[in-house]
């Protein structure tokens, strides 16, 4: 049987430091965190973004891992070329091959504690739904959006993200290293439970599917020309209605949500997010059955020979 190995990733984006740091000092203690015997690789996802305190170099690595981009390197950005450095070292065919990647980050938003589910793999959405049983995440679905594609834990046959904020990037937070930890360690004590067929799926897990993002309202010359309201900063998972306040301009106009079904905000008003023309995402809160073939699934992937 192939020794399962699990690829644990932080720093994807250099200033995100919280994982960096819990991963340094688990470096200098291997007690730190109990792994329960599973074989883990602990990577710093972007080392030079970390050094010079930004996101990234040239292009943010977690949109770096589109298959067609490892056909042509580009050797002058950095982030094309670790992202295939990385996938080479750990990938499914890699030297060190890894069947789960579990990336760590942090947010400038008010998110909590979230895992976050790249389309509708059925390994990810049953591990997901075992964490989402034992501490009770919210678990936020990103699909059907093509301008945000390429994320790392999509290269590999089971990944998931988590999610915690709010924190400042390039800060410390003492509440952000504790649930980090805790997180990850949850998520090897399950994946050790589905190692060794000692596992309770639920019946049902909630999803928040991705619907769509919106922009910041802008002038004639694409200059951001309204701020977030205040009713609506801070308020990521609270149901939006119809009339709600959304943004809000110094000359006191209040541009609301004009729509007739109500969404739930995530990822409201994310630093990280303004360049890519994102001041909120919306989503739908939908509860899921389990499926057999999700467990299926994540257990093949566990016992794979």
């Amino acid at each position: 049987m192939m020794q399962l190995q699990v690829l644990l990733v932080a720093g994807t984006h250099g200033n995100e430091i919280n994982g960096i740091w819990l991963f340094d000092e688990w470096n200098k203690s291997s007690l730190l965190i109990n792994t329960h015997g599973i074989k883990t690789f602990k990577v710093i996802g972007n080392p030079e973004a970390k050094k010079a305190g930004k996101r990234y170099i040239h292009n943010d690595l977690n949109r770096s891992f589109q298959k067609e981009l490892f056909l042509s390197i580009n050797s002058s950005n950095f982030e094309r070329s670790r992202a295939s450095e990385l996938v080479n070292l750990y990938g499914e065919k890699g030297e060190n091959p890894c069947q789960i990647a579990l990336d760590f980050h942090t947010t400038t938003a008010s998110m909590g504690s979230c895992l976050v589910v790249y389309g509708r793999r059925e390994a990810d959405l049953a591990l997901a739904s075992l964490i989402q049983n034992q501490l009770g995440l919210p678990i936020y679905l990103h699909e059907a959006d093509q301008k945000q594609t390429g994320f790392l834990v999509e290269s590999w046959p089971c990944g998931l993200v988590v999610e915690i904020g709010p924190v400042g990037q390039g800060l410390l937070n003492s509440r952000i290293i504790s649930q980090t930890k805790l997180i990850l360690e949850a998520l090897m004590e399950q994946i050790h439970q589905v190692k060794n067929l000692n596992l309770f799926f639920p019946d049902k897990l909630i999803i928040h599917r991705h619907i769509k993002s919106i922009d910041f309202p802008r002038d004639k010359e694409g200059n951001i020309d309204g701020y977030v309201h205040s009713l609506r900063q801070s308020k990521d998972w609270q149901k939006l209605n119809k009339k709600d306040e959304l943004f809000c301009k110094l000359n006191g106009e209040i541009i609301r949500f004009e729509e007739d079904e109500s969404y739930i905000p995530v990822f409201i008003n994310e630093a990280a997010y303004v360049e890519k023309n994102i001041a909120m995402s919306f989503t739908k809160r939908e509860l899921w059955n389990l499926k057999k073939e999700w467990k299926q699934s994540l257990i093949e992937l566990v016992h794979q020979k």
